[in-house]
């Protein structure tokens, strides 16, 4: 068996596809989404990376297929997910995602090992939430479960890349969906560290990420973020279109954004 067989089973064609849906349901039921400027913005180097992000909500897996889109077109991105979760969406298997059985020894095993054949090729992206579970984005200190640790440990040539994300209600009546993107880290070789040490140096930079975002968050500042999707304002129905005739008498342009 090649290496290449070793891999989660994918179409990239069928990927592209269903990031376009996935930004289609941001589009649908956010405000909009926005990446915090305050965060620095880079294209890692061609090497493989991994995505350490927070697990806040069921969302986290259409943002994350949304934010694939800033990284260059050539990469190829996967993704783990409870083996329980994925049998409900078995199509995700197409996208990238590949089973895990939590809380086993068979199971993180089985992780690792598939874990480090896509980390074998330098366009890979591998997106993980090491928290392991719903964790709310106030929660502190942020802990992980240890795979990620023993994961980083085992590679060399690695970049990781901490990734915050949260669901906010500012002044509209649409949720906004909040990214920011932490500095890059490069692993030259991951025996450099132990896996615990891997893991607390991993928890630090997701929280001093996710720290950066909540500040930029509170201030409700749109400026503050680019717009990467925008998405649906406004109340709708007769609220709106009451709205709508009141600026036309007025000769005003009509907005439907909520002006705090």
């Amino acid at each position: 068996m090649s290496d290449r067989d070793s891999l989660p089973r994918r179409s990239s064609q069928f990927f592209r596809g269903f990031r376009k849906y996935a930004n289609h349901y941001i589009r649908k039921h956010f405000h909009a989404m926005r990446i915090d400027r305050g965060g620095p913005r880079y294209e890692p180097p061609w090497v493989p990376v991994v995505v350490v992000l927070n697990h806040a909500s069921w969302w986290d897996p259409l943002a994350a297929l949304a934010l694939t889109e800033t990284f260059s077109k050539d990469r190829v991105h996967y993704a783990p997910m409870d083996v329980n979760g994925l049998n409900q969406y078995r199509i995700l298997e197409w996208v990238g995602f590949f089973g895990v059985e939590p809380g086993t020894t068979r199971g993180s095993l089985a992780f690792l090992r598939r874990a480090e054949a896509i980390l074998g090729h330098p366009e890979s992206v591998l997106w993980i939430t090491a928290q392991g579970r719903f964790t709310d984005v106030r929660d502190r200190p942020i802990r992980f479960k240890d795979g990620l640790g023993h994961l980083l440990h085992r590679v060399s040539r690695v970049a990781v890349v901490p990734l915050a994300i949260e669901y906010p209600f500012w002044n509209d009546r649409l949720p906004e969906a909040l990214a920011r993107f932490g500095p890059l880290i490069s692993i030259d070789d991951g025996r450099a560290h132990s896996p615990t040490e891997w893991t607390r140096l991993m928890e630090q930079a997701l929280e001093e990420t996710q720290d950066g975002l909540a500040e930029t968050a509170r201030a409700r500042d749109p400026a503050a973020f680019d717009a990467w999707i925008t998405g649906a304002a406004g109340v709708g129905g007769f609220y709106d279109l009451g709205r709508r005739l009141m600026a036309r008498a007025r000769g005003e342009t009509f907005s439907a954004e909520h002006r705090a």
